[in-house]
């Protein structure tokens, strides 16, 4: 019964009221089992990635949604059918990726609809990015652009003619510097 209720407790992050406002969604989600702020504070000062870039990551990819799919495919137009893709959760990292970031790190447990392993895993995957293709960890525009094309889809420049990947690392880097902004005053 403990078990179930500890489980239960720490699981129930809910998604926040305002997505556009850090400060409110760090109030949200403050509680004793699952504080998104020390724990986001926790992956800058291990990977270098400043908490604003995370979490206009985690924004960009689910809305902070731990149980966010791609949409799925229309057959027909109208049917449902098969997603494009097995990405999951708030870091919308596929299977693959997911469990690479698992070995790497030996965080064999980590869940992708856990807040506290999501933030992780984005620093760990920008930290990476770092140390593969040479982007500043404070650089949230290439940074996403890596973790939209992957490392090598980056090295090879995939993205420079991919106007819907520049429209969305630019939409990543606009609210890093809203979030920004918005924690330095609301600290």
């Amino acid at each position: 019964m403990l078990v179930v209720l500890l489980a239960a407790l720490s699981g129930c992050a809910s998604q926040p009221s305002n997505i556009e406002n850090v400060c409110t969604i760090f109030d949200e989600n403050g509680g004793w089992f699952n504080n998104w702020y020390k724990q986001s504070r926790k992956v800058e000062k291990e990977f270098g990635v400043p908490v604003p870039v995370l979490m206009a990551t985690i924004w960009k990819e689910s809305a902070f949604n731990a149980r966010a799919k791609p949409p799925r495919r229309k057959l027909l137009g109208f049917i449902p059918w098969k997603r494009p893709s097995d990405a999951y959760g708030y870091p919308q990292a596929l299977k693959s990726t997911w469990k690479w970031y698992k070995d790497d790190t030996g965080r064999g447990g980590a869940d992708r609809n856990d807040f506290g392993d999501a933030v992780h895993f984005v620093g760990w995957y920008y930290y990476q990015s770092h140390k593969r293709n040479g982007i500043p960890r404070t650089d949230a525009y290439n940074l996403y652009l890596s973790y939209y094309a992957g490392h090598g889809g980056y090295a090879s420049g995939s993205w420079k003619n991919n106007r819907h990947m520049k429209t969305a690392a630019a939409r990543v880097a606009s609210m890093e510097k809203v979030y920004r902004q918005q924690l330095a005053s609301c600290r």
